[in-house]
């Protein structure tokens, strides 16, 4: 069995409700949800223009997928709850669910990065993933969630809401 740390967001539409139906989702069909973050509130992070702000919540599972299999599952779900995907810039959307690591493996391919090539840019993703797994260790960088936290640049706000 394999662990990944997953990221889950929404900024439209009732942005609980869909964190809460994307975790049922994979709770019954990526793998099981062994720890569970709260859900916060946080500042867009990318986008050109001003838009809503996020409900996020990160997760550890445990899965018997491949990392390319997870992808796809994922990409089902998001797409299951009306995710519709746009090239280049970034836009709102009613749930997006990234794959931050997957055991402590390194993949760049067209198609999958891991770990998430901007989690170290992104204080929303550290600060949620700090709560559920501090000491977990970047695979490339060699540095824990509270290092990369303590050395992230961003200023954007993140509201536990829990």
């Amino acid at each position: 069995m394999d662990i990944a740390y997953l990221l889950s967001g929404s900024n439209l539409g009732n942005r609980k409700d869909n964190l809460d139906r994307a975790r049922a989702m994979i709770n019954q069909r990526a793998g099981n949800i062994e720890l569970l973050s709260s859900v916060y509130e946080t500042e867009p992070w990318g986008f050109a223009e001003e838009t809503d702000s996020f409900y996020n919540q990160a997760m550890r599972i445990s899965t018997f997928l491949t990392a390319c299999e997870l992808l796809d599952e994922l990409q089902a779900i998001e797409r299951e709850q009306g995710r519709v995907r746009h090239e280049g810039a970034y836009k709102p959307r009613k749930i997006d669910i990234d794959i931050l690591f997957y055991d402590d493996i390194i993949l760049n391919t067209p198609r999958l990065v891991i770990p998430h090539p901007k989690i170290h840019h992104r204080r929303f993703t550290l600060e949620i993933l700090f709560e559920i797994a501090p000491a977990l260790v970047h695979p490339v960088f060699k540095k824990d969630i509270k290092t990369l936290l303590e050395e992230c640049e961003d200023d954007k706000k993140v509201m536990h809401l829990d």
